[in-house]
């Protein structure tokens, strides 16, 4: 007794630390089977439902509503969020206050945080109006930057990020032409510099059925942009998933498809195109559907309730593993049970919707429930690597104003156990509340050890403090 008293002097002390921010829990607790021979497991994991609803909000610059994508390239995490930092300017009539734009980046392994990227443009903040609402990645390794606009706006700037420096260089002024109509999302493949392949650029309008896009061949110049759709800039599309949808609604999103050979490989003639109030769709560029959801039959979709998405959230990604093809879609907004989860399906036979199989819906347990107010956005990334000398796949999912996680999948991946969070006081996950919880947890907070921790959290505040070991030790106690 006299020694678990002088544990908790020591942690009352050691909680006037830099530790009384909370721990941070960097893993999904859910195990995940494998299936057919592919495993996955979750590397790190950052959300309101496992790290806390306020202290996410609180402790993360990233965690808020105009930090609202983010793309997973060359293994960093980048997370853009506009008018992120208050600069004072001087100027001939007084001081101007410039809020300028921030890239925060994370290691994709580890989830630490790195340095963040204070963004430039012609060596001043970049202080645009939403100015990086959309960050991506070409084919190539360039990283690439768009801003909101609006249905005044007649252009889409494209920028180029130096991702050592944050300084962005212009590509393109991408020129809407006589259907003016606001724009949030982008996407492009190929080579936005122009140097190893062609490049195409989209983004669908908001509220209206019109898409924007543009093309630039391999070697040509920044000034010859030409419009997408047979030399027009934009196209109204006349078919929809719903079928009773006639626009995409607020905050629509599009990714391109990677072409099957070498020469239609960054064609873009394929493409998703995700709506408020429609479901991922895939178009060819004569703007009629090739495939999507609506090709799931009554019998699947009563098999499986959550093959299907909800409308209200837009996120959808492809990657291959071998000669087998997948798609990873967001699945639902914040309307439990299924908040802010992911889906990562096999596609059927010639990579059709129909005879798609469900593989892992995550997290297993939710993401968050808070509203993003009203973005719709789910950005879904893949990149390539090895594990177990076999080819797998990172997975990035990124939805804004809840939470991020990567996890790995592949052949050569093995699965996690699931983490045992049932027994209260169980801080090491061994199945019983003893001493070794409390020295668990006194190890945590006066060394930051967490080999043991699996559950520490004991007071429900979403903190490791003083009052977690109170509170396992009263349940040693025979207390409540």
């Amino acid at each position: 007794m006299k020694k678990l008293l002088l544990v908790l002097t020591l942690v009352a002390m050691a909680c006037s630390s830099a530790w009384a921010a909370g721990h941070l829990l960097k893993k999904d607790p859910n195990g995940y089977e494998k299936v057919n021979g592919i495993g996955m497991r979750n590397l790190w994991l950052l959300d309101r439902f496992h790290y806390g609803v306020n202290e996410l909000q609180t402790d993360f610059e990233w965690c808020n509503t105009k930090a609202r994508t983010a793309v997973l390239q060359d293994g960093v995490v980048y997370v853009a969020r506009s008018e992120a930092k208050q600069y004072i300017i001087p100027g001939a009539n007084g001081n101007d206050t410039i809020m300028g734009a921030v890239i925060y980046r994370f290691d994709a392994m580890t989830g630490e945080q790195m340095a963040p990227l204070d963004v430039t443009l012609n060596g001043e903040p970049y202080g645009t109006f939403l100015g990086v609402n959309s960050i991506g990645k070409d084919n190539f390794g360039h990283v690439w930057v768009a801003p909101y606009t609006s249905e005044k706006t007649a252009e889409v700037p494209l920028y180029q990020l130096n991702t050592e420096t944050g300084e962005l260089t212009l590509v393109a002024n991408l020129d809407k032409g006589d259907v003016i109509a606001r724009t949030d999302y982008l996407d492009l493949v190929g080579d936005i510099t122009l140097e190893q392949a062609e490049c195409n650029v989209m983004t669908p309008g908001s509220q209206v059925p019109t898409v924007y896009a543009w093309h630039n061949d391999q070697g040509g110049y920044p000034d010859t942009w030409e419009g997408f759709f047979s030399g027009d800039p934009y196209m109204d599309f006349v078919e929809m998933y719903p079928e009773s949808q006639t626009q995409w609604g607020y905050a629509p999103a599009c990714r391109f498809v990677l072409g099957e050979d070498e020469d239609t490989r960054y064609s873009g003639e394929n493409f998703y195109i995700d709506g408020f109030t429609t479901v991922p769709t895939l178009y060819s560029s004569d703007g009629t559907i090739v495939d999507g959801f609506g090709s799931l039959s009554q019998e699947e979709m009563a098999a499986d309730s959550l093959l299907m998405p909800k409308v209200g959230t837009n996120g959808i990604g492809e990657f291959k593993l071998g000669d087998r093809n997948f798609i990873v879609y967001s699945i639902a907004q914040y309307d439990a049970p299924n908040s802010c989860q992911v889906n990562i399906c096999e596609l059927g036979e010639g990579m059709s919707f129909s005879g798609m199989q469900r593989y892992w819906t995550f997290p297993a347990d939710g993401q968050g429930q808070t509203s993003d107010s009203g973005l719709r956005i789910h950005p879904v990334v893949t990149d390539y690597t090895e594990e177990g000398d076999e080819e797998a796949v990172l997975v990035f999912e990124y939805k804004c104003y809840n939470g991020m996680g990567v996890y790995i999948v592949g052949e050569g991946v093995t699965p996690d156990d699931p983490t045992p969070l049932s027994v209260p006081g169980d801080v090491n996950g061994d199945g019983t509340v003893t001493a070794a919880d409390i020295t668990a947890l006194y190890d945590f907070l006066l060394n930051n050890d967490e080999s043991h921790i699996v559950n520490g959290d004991q007071s429900g505040d979403g903190n490791i403090t003083a009052a977690d070991i109170t509170a396992v030790y009263t349940i040693m106690l025979g207390g409540e």
